[in-house]
C-alpha cells in the first residue's frame, strides 16, 4: 500500500479492511501484544498427563508452537483459540489467562505464524485441518473442545468443525472471515476501480491467492452443518469498513451478511454485535468475548 497517496483515515481503514475480511493484522493494532499466557512451562510428567506451558510440538513433519493453560474443570470441554491471519498466539494471550481461570485454555501458532515452523508451500483447509487436529491430539487428548476464532481463524473453526463432529462440541466465531469472501470482494469493487478501493481489491485477492504468512489459499464454498452443538457468532460493531472511499458501506453490508450465513453452522447458533469494538472484539471488547466463550462452553458441559 502506498500511503502517502490515502488520507490518513483512509490509510487505517484499508488496513483494518484487510484484517477485517480475514487476512492480515493491522500493524498498529492493539492486539499485537508481548503479553504471554501465566503457566508452567514444564514438560509432562507422564504420558498421560497434558502439556501445560508454552511448548514446541511435533506435528507430522513440522514444529508446532502450542500454550496452554488452566486445569480440566469437570465435563468442561478445552477451549481452543485460533487467531486471526498475520497474528499468532500472543495476541490472545491476555484472553487465554483469564478464560483459563475457569478451566482448561490453549492456542497455537498455525504453521507460518509466530513460533512455528514456515509450511513448504501453498496451503488449504485441509491442510490447516490436519494440523489442527495433530494439535488437539496432544493438547486435549480425548477430550472434546469448542474452538473460539478470530477472524481468518474463525473460518477455519467453522469449516473444520463439521468435519470432526465427534470432538468439536461448540464454537465461538470472533468476527469470522465470510464464507463468500471471494466472491463479495470481486462483485462488490470491480476490476477497473483505481485508488485506495482498487488497492484494497488488489491486496486482498493476492492474500486469498496465498500470498499471506500461512500462504493459505482461500476459496468460497456453502456452509455445511455441524449439527446443534452450541454457537456464537460476534460481528463487530464500529463500522470502519464505512471508512474505505465510495466501497466502504458496500462492504459493511457485505460483512454483515458474511456473519449471518456462519449461523448455518448450527441449529443452535446466535448472532451478536459488539457494540463499541472494531475488528479485534477480544481486545476492544473483552468482556464479551469471555462471556461469549463461557456460555458456549458451559451448554457444551451438558
Amino acid at each position: 500500500m502506498t500511503r502517502k497517496k490515502i488520507g490518513t483515515s483512509a490509510a487505517v481503514a484499508l488496513c483494518c479492511a484487510v484484517a477485517g475480511l480475514g487476512l492480515v493484522g493491522c500493524e498498529d493494532s492493539k492486539a499485537n501484544s508481548d503479553a504471554e499466557p501465566s503457566a508452567d512451562s514444564s514438560a509432562p510428567e507422564s504420558g498421560e498427563d497434558l502439556l501445560t506451558g508454552t511448548r514446541q510440538i511435533t506435528v507430522g513433519d513440522h514444529t508446532v508452537n502450542v500454550s496452554c493453560s488452566g486445569t480440566q474443570a469437570g465435563n468442561r470441554p478445552v477451549v481452543v483459540l485460533l487467531h486471526g491471519g498475520g497474528d499468532d498466539l500472543t495476541t490472545m494471550a491476555a484472553l487465554q489467562e483469564t478464560l483459563s481461570e475457569n478451566g482448561r485454555v490453549c492456542s497455537y501458532d498455525r504453521l507460518g505464524a509466530g513460533a512455528s515452523d514456515q509450511p513448504e508451500g501453498l496451503q488449504d483447509l485441509e491442510d490447516i485441518g490436519e494440523t489442527l487436529t495433530g494439535v488437539l491430539d496432544q493438547v486435549a487428548g480425548d477430550q472434546p473442545v469448542v474452538l473460539a476464532g478470530h477472524s481468518m481463524g474463525g473460518l477455519i473453526a467453522a469449516r473444520y468443525a463439521p468435519d470432526h463432529q465427534d470432538r468439536v462440541r461448540g464454537l465461538v466465531l470472533m468476527d469470522a472471515t465470510s464464507p463468500s469472501a471471494v466472491a463479495d470482494l470481486t462483485v462488490r469493487i470491480p476490476e477497473s476501480v483505481t485508488g485506495p478501493a482498487g488497492e484494497l481489491r488488489a491486496q486482498t485477492l493476492a492474500v486469498y491467492q496465498g500470498e499471506n504468512p500461512e500462504r493459505l489459499v482461500f476459496n468460497d464454498g456453502e456452509v455445511r452443518s455441524a449439527g446443534d452443538i452450541p454457537v456464537q457468532v460476534v460481528q463487530h460493531g464500529q463500522q470502519y469498513l464505512a471508512e474505505v472511499p465510495e466501497y466502504g458501506p458496500g462492504l459493511e453490508e457485505d460483512w454483515t451478511k458474511g456473519q449471518q450465513e456462519w449461523l448455518a453452522v448450527s441449529g443452535n447458533s446466535e448472532l451478536s454485535t459488539a457494540e463499541n469494538s472494531g475488528h479485534y472484539i477480544y481486545v476492544d471488547r473483552p468482556d464479551l468475548a469471555v462471556q461469549a466463550i463461557e456460555r458456549v462452553a458451559e451448554e457444551a458441559a451438558g
